[in-house]
């Protein structure tokens, strides 16, 4: 997968993550659990995306 498809989905992820975070904000306490799980898979994804950009650089 190149690094701008990584990205990308990422970007999609967090998007469909901002509407659990408005209802996070309005009170929903599940909400915020799901904004914590997508917040956790976002940052593998970005340290997945450092990864490659890495050996990328080194290659």
């Amino acid at each position: 997968m190149s690094v701008e498809a990584m990205v990308q989905k990422m970007i999609d992820e967090l998007n469909e993550a901002l509407a659990d975070a408005v209802k996070h904000d309005k009170g929903n306490s599940a909400a915020g659990t799901r904004v914590r799980k997508a917040m956790q898979a976002a940052k593998a994804a970005a340290q997945d995306i450092r990864v490659q950009v890495q050996n990328d650089k080194n290659n």
